[in-house]
């Protein structure tokens, strides 16, 4: 029995699809109404006395008078809205309030607990985490005590509304007989609706959540799943920030295995998927141009201007998917959303034509755990995280041991030094250093004139960062050390750069051409420009000379060295039918003849194709190709 319970503890338990002899067996743990049990009232805080007796040892929380069983619930109850609540009124002069007495106070509050209805909000937390109740709160509270000068600052309300958001522990906890002692099952409490969560038999809640396991066919031509699949229970997973975009639907029903068994291929049925990206995000410096904008005004650049169309590209992108898939969202059990920021808040819940997501929908989760950036693998890990049965040893004496944590923890001391942040002008000339190099790299002349124009660029730009680029600080420098003659002739003639300029080295443009031609480009735009515009000696470009005769040069120079290569040839295709080939010996005694005999093939035909022009270097390659054809169709015809 104890192996047969181990092997199933061993395998990935889907919380939709649990083995009977898991969901038999489960018990919701005693100790977890001090956890946050939804179903239960809150029980009211102990008086002082009491709660000096009773909170002896790390357990508990002498501020707010209560005690815990595990260190967990207690660590959790520090990040709670009551416990940073009590905090304020300590700091205030004033008394804590006990557990339902802050609900109370919470009851009647007209803000959303996402933090995204008022335009003014602040708050860069994720929907429904709980800081957003407490900041409301303060808020109602300051606002009250300028009205009416309380100084006490307590707004009692009616109802038991307060109660929906009471920073509970993001997992639940059940024990079972086939565990090992102090073991215990986790259930994320994120996947119960509203109406499991008041329902007070928890096994019962998930029982009800089993699902029956489907055969799902091949997906079709256009990659659509048959309608079968789309009836079934399905959650909606989001995430936005930082400019990127990624959404999901996923099926809740299992696979059936061939075997009669079930399978969740990777623990999913993707009914529908989508990932955007767009450029928005400060390079180096974080945050998105709006908020840079609202805080410092309007800037004006190129990557500003870029930034601005991306992010309103990617809000249409974004609401035009959810309206595509308003079906699916609709009939979709619960919606997962990560929204970090008012802006990507306001992409999402608008207000907006045709809105699809709304602020008060029942359904809205946040995930309750530390989630990376939005893209389908980090949706598909979320959801595996989300729907698994976590299995956890609890032993309370050796996590009493633990180190409290502290209510205001300071950061380290970073070894690495920080990067200094760069400012929209420093930012604006990388950009255009990038552009700028890229042209040139890959010879787009007309394009290179064209972005010089349209942003009102100097043609003897300097590249940023210039300690980076000392050899080839200008457009100029890196187009005569690609050896791009047409290039160099363009940013001079039609770009109007100053060939005077030096590099730190003090070496002009000219002095860093590598080929004849490029240098003939030099003397050409002298030629063109004329002896007044530059001072072309101190330039060290020499006479001019016109563009007809430089393309004159180029081609008698072809035609010589084609010529000389022709002659080479033949001489040796005559020394081979008069001599035969040369065989090297075997100990080459440090000839240069032996040396030579001993290269491969290969290496014979790279050095004959050395010097000689790409034109060339094909025209050479092609007439060894036919000449090999030709000794093969002699040998087959001297073969018959």
């Amino acid at each position: 029995m104890a192996s047969s319970n181990e092997e199933l503890l061993r395998r990935p338990l889907y919380v939709y699809d649990l083995p009977g002899q898991v969901l038999e067996t489960l018990t919701l743990k005693d100790d977890a109404d001090t956890a946050g049990v939804v179903g239960r009232e809150p029980s009211p805080a102990p008086s002082s006395s009491v709660a000096a007796d009773n909170s002896v040892g790390s357990q508990s929380c002498s501020l707010c008078g209560l005690a815990f069983t595990a260190v967990l619930d207690q660590r959790s109850h520090l990040k709670s809205d009551l416990h940073h609540y009590n905090l304020k009124q300590k700091m205030r002069g004033q008394k804590p309030v006990s557990e339902a007495e802050f609900d109370k106070l919470i009851g009647d509050l007209d803000e959303s607990l996402s933090g995204s209805d008022s335009d003014d909000s602040d708050d860069d937390e994720d929907d429904g985490r709980p800081e957003s109740t407490l900041t409301a709160l303060l808020k109602k509270q300051a606002r009250l005590a300028d009205r009416r000068g309380d100084t006490e600052g307590n707004d009692p309300g009616e109802g038991s509304a307060g109660r929906r958001n009471r920073a509970k522990p993001p997992l639940l906890w059940f024990s079972s007989p086939i565990l090992p002692a102090k073991t215990y099952f986790g259930l994320y409490r994120a996947i119960l609706t509203g109406e499991d969560q008041r329902n007070a038999d928890l096994v019962q809640v998930l029982k009800q959540k089993q699902v029956a396991p489907i055969s799902m066919p091949n997906r079709a031509k256009d990659g659509t799943l048959p309608p079968v699949a789309y009836k079934g229970p399905h959650v909606f997973l989001c995430m936005i920030g930082g400019g990127h975009f990624a959404a999901m639907v996923v099926s809740l029903a299992p696979r059936s295995s061939k075997g009669g068994g079930t399978s969740m291929n990777r623990e999913a049925t993707v009914l529908a998927h989508k990932t955007f990206h767009r450029y928005t995000t400060r390079r180096k410096q974080g945050g998105s141009q709006s908020a840079n904008d609202n805080s410092k005004g309007n800037a004006h650049s190129a990557g500003s201007s870029l930034r601005r169309y991306n992010e309103q590209a990617l809000v249409t992108d974004v609401r035009a998917l959810l309206g595509d898939w308003k079906a699916l969202l609709d009939t979709s059990e619960l919606l997962f959303i990560r929204a970090t920021g008012t802006t990507n808040r306001r992409t999402l819940f608008g207000p907006y034509e045709g809105q699809v997501l709304q602020h008060n929908d029942t359904r809205l989760r946040g995930f309750p755990f530390n989630t990376r950036r939005a893209t389908q693998n980090e949706l598909m890990r979320s959801f595996i995280e989300l729907t698994r049965l976590k299995v956890r040893e609890f032993d309370p004496a050796q996590e009493a041991k633990e180190e409290q944590p502290a209510l205001a923890p300071t950061k380290a001391p970073s070894s690495k030094p920080t990067k200094p942040k760069l400012s929209e002008e420093e930012e604006t000339a990388l950009l255009h250093t990038s552009q700028l190099q890229a042209f040139i790299r890959r010879s787009k002349l007309p394009a290179l004139l064209v972005y010089l124009g349209n942003n009102n660029l100097s043609p003897d730009f300097e590249f940023q960062p210039s300690d980076q680029h000392h050899r080839t600080p200008r457009p100029l420098h890196l187009a005569a050390t690609q050896n791009s003659a047409p290039l160099v002739l363009g940013i001079l003639t039609r770009a109007g750069a100053d060939p005077l300029v030096k590099t730190v080295e003090g070496r002009t443009a000219f002095e860093l051409a590598g080929d004849r031609s490029t240098r003939d480009a030099f003397r050409v735009a002298r030629s063109e420009l004329g002896e007044s515009k530059w001072a072309w000696d101190e330039a060290k470009v020499p006479s001019a000379i016109t563009k007809a005769e430089a393309d004159r040069r180029e081609e008698r120079e072809k035609k010589d060295a084609e010529r000389k290569e022709s002659e080479r040839r033949k001489a040796e295709e005559e020394r081979l039918r008069s001599e035969g080939p040369l065989v090297a010996d075997k100990k080459p005694r440090g000839n240069t003849l032996g040396n030579a005999l001993t290269k491969t093939p290969q290496e014979r035909r790279e050095e004959e194709a050395r010097g000689l022009t790409p034109e060339m270097s094909m025209r050479l390659e092609r007439e060894r190709r036919a000449r090999a054809a030709e000794e093969r169709l002699r040998k087959m015809t001297s073969d018959r």
